[in-house]
């Protein structure tokens, strides 16, 4: 079943569920979606499942860093309600790659692309964008990918 698909039955069922929180997500998720269509028209194309999972990455991302500011303020309602928010995104997106699996997929994309330094990494990091879109933490595995190639 699509992406799409999948959140819009989500979304009527949240609906009917009555249940405010999860269907306010929903509709960001559908707006950001619909906003990078609108993007792409120009182009004669719409978002796939690759590009909306990373759309959904990035929500996650941007609510992680919230949370993390509204902890620091004080503000645990408020952060706890990020969180929420979070958990509902990621019930669409991938699952995460352990730490094992992100590393045999460094490896993976380093004999892929035959990097050998540091001004390989860009190579390397984008076989791992193109492969692992909501899999992996792209922040986290910049430094790990810069260790092997040194």
């Amino acid at each position: 079943m699509e992406l799409r698909e999948r959140l819009g039955m989500r979304l009527k069922e949240a609906m009917r569920d009555k249940d405010a929180r999860r269907v306010g997500t929903l509709r960001l998720i559908n707006a950001a979606i619909k906003d990078q269509d609108i993007a792409l028209r120009a182009e004669g194309r719409t978002v796939g499942d690759a590009e909306a999972t990373a759309i959904m990455a990035k929500m996650v991302k941007q609510r992680q860093e919230s949370a993390r500011a509204y902890e620091e303020g004080g503000r645990l309602e408020l952060a706890e309600a990020e969180l929420e928010e979070i958990g509902i995104i990621e019930e669409f997106l991938p699952k995460r790659l352990s730490d094992a699996e992100v590393e045999a997929a460094v490896a993976a994309a380093i004999s892929e692309t035959g990097a050998t330094s540091v001004r390989d990494m860009g190579k390397v990091m984008g076989v791992l964008k193109a492969k692992y879109p909501g899999q992996i933490d792209f922040g986290a595995v910049g430094p790990l990918v810069k260790n092997r190639l040194n």
